[in-house]
């Protein structure tokens, strides 16, 4: 090819891949959150917080539920695993009598945050549930904030702005992985704010704290599906990925939903300021890949109701890794300028840099402007969002394990998560496929799933 064709293949592929980063830089800047009416019909004493939790106990759960305690909820449902239980009363024996009185315990045999979720959903009697981590801090009007989308009826399902809770005294290593968490939270912000502005798509609503409508939730098609999920053409059900399937849900059931970003509800939470991090990114891809691709081929609902959500979020697992991205578009630019006069070539090479360096800042700026000191670690986030692309690359061949790999004891029951199944669905369907159309209805036989042939209709 001339160079002409190869420069037509470097803007084709920009745009494609710059478009969306464009729109949603005015879209996230002309964002506004829904604000909190004069006189709401919702208080948060219509709310009750689901709170699922391993251990139990800890400094780190006693200030979650002090947080979440001062937004005033009807009650807080702490659900946790046998063996843990009476670490739970424990803590809740700390607590004054008029706060005991607003927290009930209860758990399931094993770590499972699905069916911990489910233990406490049919026992909620509020209009609202609210789901939140074990390790969030509330301020303290976020339910107000929460609960002014339910205003509107069409909206089903509301979450917040979320940054990270700073360490004290970290070592070197500690900040730069800190660093990495405050920025996977920043990015996640702007993605959500935008997309929410664009055409209401939240790319997952994620459980650090989630809102959602309790009719929705005690719905008995809701319980199957959520304890049922399966995976991969029938062949598995899946019992990770929570907020996922909830954010699917809220799409396939026509459910607005809404992302609050407001300092007055931005919850900070923990990401792991050690090696564990990138076990974390390793869990969070195979979520995405996972959720992503059911999103696009089996339910294909955002196809038709948010379609740019589906372009700027869902798309992009399907594209090659940053640092081949990157490449691509220096090796289409290089080819298509290699004929030209050498001072229009440098130029159109050194505002090609200058965009993309500016793409890979843009999105943070508003941790900088928090943090100023940060800017220094920029390039560390570079080279992160490079090596990145081999983590996405193995998550997408590892899809099947479901392993924390972060925390302590979450992996005892791993293989709850994802349970092979004795017979793959689709084959049951194919089968009665096969009854239902290959035989007239007065000669119908049975068909044997054994020798798969029909058998002789009984005498």
């Amino acid at each position: 090819m001339d160079s002409t064709a190869w420069f037509k293949i470097f803007v084709c592929y920009f745009f494609y891949r710059y478009f969306r980063l464009v729109v949603n830089l005015w879209a996230f800047w002309t964002f506004k959150p829904i604000p909190i009416p004069e006189n709401p019909t919702l208080r948060p004493s219509d709310v009750t917080v689901i709170l699922p939790t391993l251990d139990g106990e800890g400094e780190e759960l006693e200030r979650t539920i002090a947080s979440i305690l001062q937004n005033k909820p009807k009650e807080i449902i702490l659900v946790t695993i046998d063996e843990n239980m009476h670490k739970a009363e424990r803590t809740m024996n700390k607590m004054p009598a008029s706060i005991f009185k607003r927290i009930r315990c209860m758990s399931v045999k094993h770590a499972n945050k699905r069916r911990q979720m489910a233990r406490a959903i049919p026992e909620v009697t509020t209009e609202i549930i609210v789901f939140a981590d074990d390790d969030v801090t509330w301020p303290v009007r976020t339910l107000q904030w929460m609960l002014a989308p339910f205003e509107d009826k069409k909206y089903g399902g509301v979450v917040t702005c979320q940054r990270l809770r700073r360490a004290e005294n970290p070592t070197f290593s500690q900040r730069i992985y800190g660093f990495l968490g405050a920025l996977y939270l920043e990015r996640r912000n702007f993605d959500c704010a935008a997309t929410t502005h664009m055409d209401g798509g939240v790319p997952c609503l994620s459980g650090r704290t989630c809102a959602y409508r309790t009719s929705i939730l005690q719905d008995v098609n809701f319980t199957n599906g959520f304890t049922n999920e399966k995976w991969w053409f029938g062949q598995f059900q899946l019992n990770a990925d929570d907020d996922n399937f909830l954010t699917r849900w809220m799409v396939s059931h026509q459910h607005e939903t809404y992302m609050q970003y407001h300092p007055e509800c931005e919850v900070l939470t923990t990401l792991e300021d050690n090696p564990k991090f990138l076990k974390q990114c390793l869990r969070w891809a195979r979520s995405n890949w996972r959720s992503n691709i059911t999103s696009m081929f089996t339910e294909r609902d955002i196809w038709r109701q948010q379609p740019w959500s589906a372009y700027a979020v869902h798309m992009t697992t399907l594209m090659p890794p940053a640092i081949i991205g990157d490449g691509l578009l220096w090796l289409f630019l290089w080819l298509g300028t290699w004929d030209w006069p050498a001072d229009q070539a440098q130029i159109a090479r050194l505002a090609f840099l200058a965009w993309m360096t500016f793409s890979k800042f843009i999105k943070l700026v508003t941790h900088f402007i928090r943090y100023p000191v940060d800017v220094f670690l920029w390039p560390v986030s570079v080279l992160f969002g490079w090596f990145h692309g081999l983590i996405k690359v193995y998550a997408a061949l590892t899809l099947s394990v479901t392993t924390w790999g972060s925390r302590a004891n979450a992996d005892a029951s791993d293989s709850s998560r994802m349970i092979r199944q004795r017979r793959a669905h689709f084959q049951d369907l194919v089968d009665e496929k096969m009854q239902e159309k290959l035989l007239p209805n007065d000669e119908m036989r049975t068909y044997d799933h054994d020798t798969k042939h029909f058998q002789p209709p009984s005498a």
